[in-house]
């Protein structure tokens, strides 16, 4: 180890946490509530085997109550650093310290792996030439050209849920920067084109991209793609970075954020605060292990050598005691003032509602402070309201302002669309926003996401194409993934090329959308959707970072048809304000043409199926409280048959076909202003099919 000769070194301040450059040096801090002892250990290069120095740090100089810090005078940002904890080794008592165990800093800008080895992390011995290494970043050298946030109300959102890398990874994406941030900025102008409002992104914070869970019988790796076991929390993944190993971590997400918001859409994050990447007592030592352990997760009582797993995903994160909680909140609002972030995802959000003896609490700290600071007012909240271990929140979620991914919507249109009977009732209420669901707690169809599919299941292409799922790429012999998905093959498991089943699978695709649209709450889209992506039957892509899972952008044209319905479904949506109000319908309010804000039919006017077990129609007519905007008729035959639908019959205006899913593209959805006027009475409409009628004064 040499020495450098222009460093100074400081007693430093326990506050900010992390590393903090300024003109004169870095200012480093860290928690550890039960440690005895912490050295720095500064490199050059994030490839360097062994530090340039050590900087072993005095309990009685560079230590203020449970806070570690040193500060370092001409030391500049691009610095790599990582730490050693002392402390006692006591399993049983949950404490893990060890200074053979070289660790990255929680609060760490960036990481680099470049010398990391997974294996050793997991044994005792040192792994100083084998570590992940943080680099010192100065998070304020950047112009974001006066960039704001966005703010684009909650019911004037349509989200875009995708995964960083598989956008672009594949050749057909046609991008300079495939698999990166950069290369989805080149992207954007298809997400402006398209409608959407918001993008959802699958995990971005740092995590093991190197891990391999499985090597298939012919060689292939399997490794986790989706990204949900974070090991840097501050740090943005440097695999989707251009330059990870010069520390530009935050500049090139915050490029891309910039362009996003140019092009007036929202980033929102899917972030992991439940587990780490750490997993239970045979994981590795990354980081809150060696650190404090006892502080950051649950653990077994009687013998805390073990982790409570209420995530399914070997530990969880010990959410509400207050250290935790401040690493969370701190982490959320640097995404949102450093990184101008304008919303997150949290996935399996009921483990922020467990107390530090893993019961839930109604008012759990992390979950009130988040819904309360003004940090977060204007931050889109959004929880996934369940987690592995049996809590199940929807519509019960802590807090008012958190919306929720609506999995009772999901499963509800899933079954309608297959033609299940005795739905009408309860499609009714998911088209109002899920009402039974949220109204009776004071909350708004506002609290609901709504979606048919996500990340975690079929695609929308599959949902039509397979009865069963098909998982054994994944190496688990068909076990993993959920056995209940609510699809229909239309008579053929996979591809096909029966031309009928194929049109039939479409139309039914353009149902799904059409549905997802019409009704109130906020529309979530998985990526791929809207031209028929496909993951072959697998509905658990975890593990493949390869074709099945990247982006095919080749079917932009080959299922042209269906990319021109999502289009034109996001315009007439946004283009109505009647589908996108902040209360639920009461059926009372009147607008100038006499027409009740709400009206359920069947076939027949006013006659829904609320008892009818076999029913598998509704039909619903949403009136216009804008004068420049017109009325809507909607008509949903999921049934085997074809059937006429009456049509309301007011004097002052006349209705113009706007969409039906029976018909062949490009008649089968027009622009208002190209409808065709509907003078009978009545509609005919086709087995598995939607209709939407817009009014025109006449």
């Amino acid at each position: 180890m040499v020495q450098k000769k222009n460093i100074v070194i400081e007693r430093g301040a326990a506050h900010p946490l992390g590393a903090t450059p300024d003109a004169n040096g870095v200012n480093f801090s860290i928690f550890s509530e039960n440690a005895s002892g912490i050295e720095l250990c500064l490199f050059d290069r994030h490839d360097d085997f062994h530090p340039f120095q050590t900087v072993k740090l005095d309990p009685g100089i560079n230590h203020t109550f449970h806070f570690w810090h040193v500060y370092i005078r001409g030391l500049k940002a691009g610095t790599h650093y990582a730490y050693r904890v002392d402390g006692v080794y006591a399993p049983d008592q949950g404490h893990l310290f060890n200074r053979n165990k070289v660790v990255i800093d929680p609060y760490a800008r960036g990481n680099t792996d470049e010398l990391y080895d997974r294996g050793e992390a997991c044994h005792d011995r040192d792994n100083i030439t084998t570590s992940m290494r943080s680099v010192v970043i100065d998070e304020k050298k950047y112009d974001w050209e006066g960039d704001k946030p966005l703010n684009t109300p909650m019911k004037d959102s349509i989200i875009y849920e995708m995964h960083v890398r598989g956008f672009t990874k594949d050749d057909s994406s046609g991008v300079k920067h495939s698999g990166t941030f950069r290369g989805v900025v080149e992207k954007i102008p298809y997400l402006k084109k398209l409608g959407v409002t918001a993008v959802e992104l699958l995990p971005v914070f740092e995590f093991d991209t190197k891990q391999v869970l499985k090597t298939m019988p012919d060689g292939t790796e399997l490794k986790n793609y989706w990204g949900y076991s974070t090991v840097g929390f501050f740090a943005p993944v440097g695999r989707y970075c251009c330059k990870p190993e010069e520390g530009d971590h935050l500049n090139e997400f915050r490029d891309m954020v910039k362009a996003f918001h140019k092009a007036g859409i929202e980033v929102i994050l899917d972030v992991v605060f439940n587990h780490t990447d750490e997993g239970n007592h045979k994981g590795p030592v990354l980081c809150f292990k060696a650190i404090d352990n006892a502080i950051y997760y649950h653990l077994v009582d009687g013998d805390k050598k073990y982790y409570m797993d209420y995530t399914g995903c070997g530990n969880t994160v010990n959410c509400n005691h207050p250290i935790v909680e401040k690493f969370i909140t701190d982490c959320l609002a640097f995404w949102v003032n450093v990184m101008h972030v304008d919303g997150f995802r949290f996935d399996e959000g009921s483990v922020l509602s467990r107390g530090e003896d893993g019961r839930p609490l109604a008012h759990a700290p992390v979950i009130w402070n988040v819904e309360l600071m003004d940090t977060f007012v204007n931050t889109k909240l959004i929880a996934e309201a369940w987690d592995a271990a049996g809590v199940y929140q929807i519509g019960s979620f802590p807090g008012y302002r958190w919306a929720e991914w609506n999995g009772r919507y999901r499963d509800d249109i899933r079954r309608f669309v297959k033609g299940d009977g005795g739905m009408a009732a309860t499609v009714a209420s998911k088209l109002s926003g899920s009402s039974d669901i949220y109204q009776h707690s004071r909350h708004t169809p506002l609290n609901s996401i709504n979606f048919i599919t996500c990340h975690d299941g079929f695609t929308m292409m599959d949902l039509v194409s397979y009865n069963e799922k098909h998982n054994f790429a994944n190496g688990e012999d068909n076990r993993d993934g959920n056995d209940g998905n609510d699809s229909w093959n239309h008579g053929v498991e996979g591809a096909t090329d029966d031309p009928g089943i194929n049109e039939f699978r479409k139309r039914e695709i353009k149902n799904f959308i059409s549905i997802l649209m019409l009704s109130q709450g906020v529309p979530m889209i998985l990526g791929g959707d809207e031209f028929g992506r496909t993951q072959q039957g697998n509905n658990n892509t975890y593990c493949q970072d390869n074709k099945l899972n990247w982006f095919d952008w080749q079917l932009t044209e080959k299922n042209n048809d269906l990319l021109h319905y999502f289009t034109e479904m996001i315009k007439l949506r946004r283009s109505l304000s009647s589908l996108r109000r902040y209360s639920f319908y009461d059926g009372k309010a009147i607008n100038s043409r006499g027409m009740r804000d709400i009206e359920w039919h069947g076939c027949r006017l006013l006659a829904p199926g609320w008892n009818d077990p076999e029913c598998r129609v509704l039909a619903f007519t949403i009136a216009s409280f804008v004068e420049s905007e017109p009325d809507i008729h909607v008509m949903l035959n999921m049934s085997m048959e074809n059937l006429d639908f009456e049509i309301p019959q007011i004097d002052t205006f006349e209705w113009l076909r706007s969409a039906d899913t029976s018909l062949q593209s490009p008649q089968d959805i027009v622009d208002i202003r190209k409808a065709n006027v509907i003078v009978e009475k009545s509609y005919n409409v086709k087995a598995h099919s939607s209709v939407i009628l817009v009014s025109k004064a006449r």
